[in-house]
């Protein structure tokens, strides 16, 4: 429902909007150049239902409806994955070392360069903690 509005003029000679609650007070001001071009912006349901017919009607609907349930149906997929990767990722393997190479240097390295590689990483060894915890 729209509120009703009183004309008035400014002292500048500018026609005014005033908005009065329920006691008279006035509790909003505006001039009739801004209320208007407002009111012209704003496209109100009767003339929006006229302007749509019944097909485009039903074809929003049948959209909307689409939209919901590929939104559902990833959320669904979502949580299936969440579910799957806790399952899997119950307790991870400890890494062994590979005594591929191990005996001979590769082309073009010394043999002290390829001792320093480490056998293990850190996060596989935390990972190992943590689930041997769990048990």
């Amino acid at each position: 429902m729209a509120t009703r509005r009183t004309t008035m003029r400014s002292r500048s000679g500018k026609k005014l909007y005033a908005v009065r609650d329920e006691s008279g007070q006035f509790k909003d001001i505006q001039t009739y150049k801004r209320a208007h071009a407002a009111d012209m912006r704003h496209t109100s349901k009767a003339e929006k239902a006229a302007a749509q017919g019944p097909l485009e009607k039903k074809v929003r609907k049948a959209a909307k409806d689409a939209v919901k349930s590929v939104k559902s149906a990833v959320a669904a997929v979502g949580r299936a994955a969440k579910r799957a990767v806790k399952q899997v990722s119950g307790a991870p393997k400890a890494r062994k070392a590979t005594a591929k190479g191990a005996g001979k240097p590769a082309a073009g390295k010394t043999a002290a360069k390829t001792a320093r590689k480490p056998a293990a990483k850190k996060p596989v060894k935390t990972a190992a903690k943590k689930a041997a915890k769990k048990t």
